[in-house]
């Protein structure tokens, strides 16, 4: 079994590759006071970054779960989704309402991509 950690920092790596898929962990945004279409980019530029180093791109994601922490907000992060989101690959995505660690944030999002 041969696992390969992206961004390994304390409690968590920021992916762990194995068998072909690359596991995101959940990623928030850098910047707190952003609102949630600043926020959701952030993150989306986050998750852009780890799959280069990982070796793939949104491309080849699989699925993706977004965690939000007030719903009637969700179009604001659909836009920043839309704007990032390769139309040609869209991944399997649920989004939920949930209460995030830090109350700053407003977003969450992990998944899962493959390898090319």
């Amino acid at each position: 079994m041969t696992l390969r950690r992206i961004q390994p920092q304390g409690r968590l790596s920021g992916a762990v590759i194995h068998g072909g898929l690359v596991h995101l962990a959940g990623q928030v945004a850098d910047d707190a006071t952003l609102d949630m279409e600043g926020q959701t980019a952030d993150v989306l530029r986050q998750i852009d970054a780890i799959l280069a180093e990982a070796g793939t791109d949104k491309s080849h994601l699989i699925s993706i779960q977004i965690f939000v922490t007030d719903i009637t907000d969700v179009a604001a992060m659909n836009r920043a989704w839309d704007a990032w989101l390769d139309k040609a690959n869209p991944p399997a995505r649920a989004t939920v309402e949930a209460k995030l660690v830090n109350p700053a944030w407003r977003v969450e999002i992990t998944g899962v991509a493959a390898l090319p």
